[in-house]
């Protein structure tokens, strides 16, 4: 080989050192999921202590990060604002505020429904839910715990409005209860158990009376979610595994249980009383099916009644019908305006096992 050659061989390798470093491999993207604290959510924060997000992102190829918001509506208002990418919320305020504010948003998780997480606690010994006329009802107005406050003021044939309702943030539900100023608070766990056992109070009204309306999900922003489709895979699997472990019966599942209750601030033996009342959809199956279902399409139905009845659907919703809202098979409002979408895919590819 001539030295003219080897000069060609070595400015050839040059130019191919150069170009490879002139084009870093590519970032693998980072996605924000918020959260704050409820029984209901806790598996995420404890899915990322143990190492199981980190895996599944692996998986995809993806980064997830989880960031804790002390405010609920605030962790909504976030994901509303492009902050987040996902945040745990209820199917309510899924519809009330991203939905509502013109953000495509996407359910692929089924998480839980309140069955007994949530209630009314009124002072006084041996009332009932009549003795609630008149007083003055603490609650994050417009929520889920609103929605649940007028079923059951319906249930009851009485009229809401013949109660005084003060809005109040979910972390000063007890803090609230104690002020003279207040009769009621409508809460959720663990607030609603740290309520149940001050003195002198009755629980006039729980979710066990209407399973299956007060559900908790993970929404997506459905722009992100359609453009990685990995983000929602790594999620439903993460979120799975996770709750596999919370069911079980060994030190692992103590472990978790143990994170999730030094972390809401409350004990194990609280905790699990708040599992108990809390009907997580821990196989998949089910969760895809509880879409699908006649059931959803009518809690869905009752709550777009209850939000255009209380102006929650925006300053120029004519009716209950101006936000389209997808299931599958069906779409509930206007279906060339859809901006909420319960979807089934994600919970039934882990059912198939085929994330």
């Amino acid at each position: 080989m001539t030295i003219r050659s080897i000069l060609r061989l070595i400015f050839c390798a040059s130019v191919l050192v150069f170009a490879g470093s002139a084009h870093p491999a590519r970032a693998e993207p980072t996605f924000k999921v918020a959260w704050s604290i409820y029984t209901g959510y806790l598996p995420w924060p404890y899915a990322q202590h143990a190492g199981i997000l980190q895996k599944w992102a692996k998986k995809y190829g993806i980064n997830i990060e989880l960031v804790q918001v002390n405010d609920y509506i605030e962790s909504i208002n976030q994901f509303t604002g492009g902050k987040a990418d996902a945040v745990a919320a209820t199917t309510m305020d899924a519809l009330t505020i991203p939905a509502a504010g013109g953000v495509d948003t996407t359910i692929p998780i089924l998480g839980d429904y309140s069955n007994g997480n949530d209630g009314i606690v009124l002072k006084g010994a041996n009332k009932t839910f009549a003795d609630l006329k008149g007083k003055k009802i603490n609650l994050v107005q417009f929520s889920i715990s609103h929605y649940m406050l007028a079923r059951a003021f319906s249930a009851h044939h009485m009229n809401i409005d013949d109660a005084k309702l003060q809005n109040v943030s979910d972390a000063d539900f007890v803090a609230a209860f104690q002020t003279s100023d207040v009769d009621a608070v409508v809460a959720w766990n663990p607030a609603f158990i740290e309520l149940k056992k001050q003195p002198n109070v009755s629980i006039v009204y729980q979710s066990t009376e209407m399973p299956g309306e007060l559900v908790d999900a993970l929404l997506v922003n459905t722009k992100v979610l359609n453009d990685h489709p990995e983000f929602g895979k790594a999620l439903t699997g993460a979120w799975f595994e996770t709750l596999a472990v919370i069911n079980g019966n060994d030190e692992k599942s103590k472990e978790a249980r143990k994170f999730m209750a030094d972390l809401s601030g409350t004990t194990v033996e609280s905790l699990n009383s708040q599992i108990e009342t809390t009907a997580f959809y821990y196989d998949p199956a089910i969760g895809a099916k509880s879409i699908r279902s006649p059931e959803m399409t009518t809690a869905m139905d009752l709550i777009r009644s209850f939000s255009f009845d209380h102006q929650l659907m925006g300053n120029g919703a004519k009716s209950k019908d101006a936000i389209g809202i997808a299931l599958p098979g069906k779409t509930l409002g206007d279906a060339s305006n859809v901006k909420l979408r319960l979807d089934d895919t994600f919970m039934q590819l882990a059912a198939d096992n085929k994330l």
